[in-house]
């Protein structure tokens, strides 16, 4: 199904002046024609429920263009949502109340079209984290504490020095990648060198986006990694990548590669390895990481699972 992308973009743009008092109205609104759904909101705050339901939102307005990305955070976005007890029953009263808010805040801007765009928009949604949905009990399980987070502003500012070099910076990780590991290069033997680089670019550019957002980078990260079995990645291509990674940043960063910005990327990697191969569905063995690699030999101090705990979070 085609969305209305402008049409989306549009209508939530006039929403989001008032966006507390649609969330909070949101709620309202569902408990208020779907008494039934309220017990799964007893153990927590309304108002931190309300914030969630905002960034969600956000995060999908912003994405409808991007749609690799978006998928993947839906479908782990639906996983997790088994896990607070979220049924399929449930979906068709949250749309309710959403088109219902939608509806009341908008007033004459809720046109036919409009609504269709939304009506449309929220199936999507729904069928996305359906699908996503259907996890075992251990792919869907939660942290029970949340860790300290990565370094994000190092990460931001440091990459916001290679925006402008973009496309040099990706041209430059492929020949540092096929120079320093010739056995990756046959991953790539079917595909345009260029529109890879293009996706390499779209890839950091998504993950430092959403440094903050880690729900969304998690389970868009987890897509990425189950996409990567099909294209033929093994986990000991994964310290492969790294490493190009790490040594094009020394690059282009120059006398800004400093200590710290080393290791915040060291860790960054971490993580993006450990959630992508988790998407991946491999076994424990599998993901093992080389201990002689160059990537493995920079993470080793905390252990990669280390690293992990420190789930994307930052002030």
């Amino acid at each position: 199904m085609s969305l209305q992308v402008e049409l989306l973009e549009q209508s939530f743009e006039k929403v989001k002046p008032q966006a507390e008092a649609f969330a909070a109205s949101f709620y309202d609104t569902l408990f208020t024609d779907a008494p039934a759904a309220k017990p799964l909101f007893a153990h927590v705050s309304i108002e931190e429920q309300a914030g969630k339901l905002l960034k969600s939102l956000v995060f999908v307005v912003n994405n409808l263009r991007n749609s690799e990305a978006l998928v993947g955070a839906l479908e782990g976005l639906g996983a997790r949502h088994v896990k607070y007890g979220a049924l399929p029953e449930h979906y068709p009263l949250v749309g309710a109340a959403l088109l219902k808010t939608f509806e009341s805040y908008l007033g004459a801007d809720w046109t036919p079209d409009v609504k269709q765009a939304w009506v449309d928009a929220y199936g999507v949604i729904t069928e996305v984290m359906l699908k996503g949905a259907d996890y075992s009990e251990a792919e869907v399980a939660l942290p029970e504490e949340e860790a300290p987070g990565l370094p994000v502003e190092l990460l931001e500012q440091s990459f916001e020095k290679i925006k402008p070099q973009a496309s040099e910076f990706a041209a430059s990780f492929y020949d540092t990648l096929f120079t320093d590991s010739p056995a990756a290069k046959p991953l790539f033997a079917h595909v345009s060198l260029e529109q890879q680089a293009s996706k390499l670019v779209k890839s950091l550019v998504f993950v430092v986006e959403n440094l903050r957002n880690s729900e969304a980078l998690v389970g868009a990260l987890e897509g990425l990694g189950a996409r990567h079995v099909k294209y033929g990645a093994l986990p000991e291509h994964y310290p492969l990548v790294g490493s190009a990674l790490l040594k094009t940043f020394e690059s282009y960063l120059g006398a800004d590669w400093t200590p710290d910005v080393k290791q915040a990327w060291v860790d960054a990697y971490g993580v993006i390895t450990e959630v992508m191969l988790k998407g991946a569905d491999y076994s424990a063995a599998e993901v093992a990481l080389p201990a002689e690699s160059p990537i493995s030999k920079e993470i080793a101090p905390k252990g990669i699972l280390g690293v992990f705990a420190n789930l994307f979070g930052g002030k």
